[in-house]
């Protein structure tokens, strides 16, 4: 198949994606919306003999201080056939079109699945004194295709992010948490939970815990929760704007795009999170609960009830987003993993993030710029 890039308009970068079953959320043009630090574009391949739109990218684009030159970022894309023979005529017109737009860089995160990893065999691994981390453990499924891409990639003189695989040196997380929905029943789904998960949703619901999706006007108290979350957690919350731009712009694009749940308990909100869905595919996406209430188990009331909803919305996947690799309890990321793993889902592996210096000296400038801050 002989291909054509060229830009595109944002409404046929939307009619693209909504054609597919699901795609990232940051790469839907309103994406472009929430990140208004960077400037965009949206990127079209289209089959020469059709004239047919085929593969669809966002790109966002970071001005270098004091000059105009640009790094080029495709978060969790380009939405493109990863697993085409071809796949140097996808990516090769990207490059000379990035280049001519003043890009120096280009950072790229291919939507491909390289392994997972069940519950289960994560629990023992756990156990296991000699496993520190998820790839010490046999993958319960292995996409081979997935290795060939890598090796396109690199024979095409990309460099995979520098950490060596432990998902860190990504801006986006190389390894989720996912809970498989298609082709099962939310019966099975609930008893693939943990013991432990199956105890709380009982005792929230015993306890009267109800679970209440919040509108626009709520964003504010969301972000009461997340700033409390913030001083325990010892990160950088983002301000309650973000969150404001976030909901307008997404819900603006596709009214479905952006949800916001709070769990409460005697009229008192003590968890809340926000969920993103983009065709069949459901992302818990940010979460937050305050230092009270916990014996009620807010938390685990909260995301049944957006599983349930994701499932009623016909999602295949609900993705409760990163996790590190560690499977070590004493590092202070195993918490995370360990309150997923109760879900009885899988574990997820992405190819990481990719680069591709088109000028080596800024590229490498970057590189020294971005370790030092």
């Amino acid at each position: 198949m002989s291909l054509t890039l060229r830009t595109i308009s944002r409404e046929q970068h939307l009619a693209y994606i909504q054609s597919l079953p699901a795609a990232s959320h940051m790469q839907v043009p309103a994406w472009a919306d929430v990140k208004t630090e960077w400037r965009s574009e949206n990127l079209g391949w289209f089959d020469d003999r059709t004239g047919e739109l085929v593969g669809v990218g966002l790109v966002l684009y970071r001005q270098l201080p004091k000059i105009k030159r640009y790094l080029a970022y495709l978060p969790e894309g380009p939405v493109i056939n990863w697993f085409a023979p071809n796949l140097d005529d996808w990516i090769q017109p990207m490059l000379a079109h990035l280049k001519q737009q003043g890009a120096f860089s280009v950072k790229m995160g291919p939507p491909v699945i390289i392994r997972r990893w069940n519950a289960d065999t994560i629990k023992k691994g756990i156990q296991n004194p000699d496993v520190k981390r998820l790839r010490d453990l046999q993958a319960d499924f292995i996409e081979p295709r997935a290795f060939e891409v890598a090796d396109k990639l690199r024979r095409m003189g990309w460099q995979q992010g520098e950490d060596g695989g432990a998902g860190f040196g990504d801006v986006q997380p190389r390894y989720v948490f996912q809970v498989p929905l298609a082709n099962r029943s939310l019966e099975e789904v609930h008893k693939n939970f943990n013991q432990l998960w199956r105890r709380n949703i009982k005792k929230a619901e015993k306890a009267g815990v109800e679970v209440v999706q919040g509108g626009y006007e709520d964003l504010e108290e969301w972000q009461r929760l997340y700033e409390i979350t913030a001083v325990r957690d010892n990160f950088r919350p983002r301000p309650l704007s973000y969150f404001q731009r976030m909901w307008t712009v997404l819900n603006a694009e596709d009214p479905n795009r952006m949800r916001l749940y709070f769990a409460r308990h005697n009229g008192v909100n003590l968890a809340a999170a926000t969920m993103l869905i983009v065709g069949e595919h459901v992302w818990y996406s940010y979460g937050a609960s305050d230092n009270i209430g916990r014996e009620v188990r807010p938390s685990n009331a909260m995301q049944w009830r957006m599983l349930r909803d994701a499932y009623a919305l016909g999602a295949t996947v609900y993705d409760l987003r990163g996790i590190s690799d560690s499977l070590d309890e004493t590092d202070h990321l195993f918490g995370l993993i360990q309150f997923k793993v109760g879900t009885g889902g899988q574990a997820a592996e992405y190819l990481g993030e990719w680069d591709f210096p088109l000028n080596k000296l800024l590229h490498k400038a970057l590189d020294i710029y971005m370790s030092r801050r």
